[in-house]
């Protein structure tokens, strides 16, 4: 259930959040990305494919499934990852064990 901003915005917030947090600028994406299509993402024009999100998100030296938890805690407005991480943890073992 979400009670936070929409999913665009959240994973939007999530990557700013994630990238000031590891002390990059936009600019600094230019290797991987225009400073463009960052601002574009991080004000939630843009959807990244999953290829693009791997790429910004080795850039930022985290694994893809940070953003996209961190994304997922803020449109569902909760502060504990566990929240979100067991369940998938649980639903990835009940397909592995299937």
């Amino acid at each position: 259930m979400a009670n936070g901003p929409s999913i665009e915005e959240a994973l939007g917030d999530a990557f700013r959040l994630v990238r000031q947090a590891k002390g990059l600028t936009q600019e600094d994406f230019v290797p991987v990305s225009g400073r463009t299509y960052i601002s574009e993402l991080e004000l939630a024009k843009k959807n990244p494919t999953l290829s693009k999100l791997d790429a910004l998100s080795n850039h930022m030296k985290v694994h893809p499934l940070t953003i996209v938890t961190f994304a997922y805690l803020l449109h569902q407005n909760l502060d504990d990852p566990s929240e979100i991480s067991d369940v998938v943890a649980a639903q990835l073992q009940q397909v592995v064990n299937n």
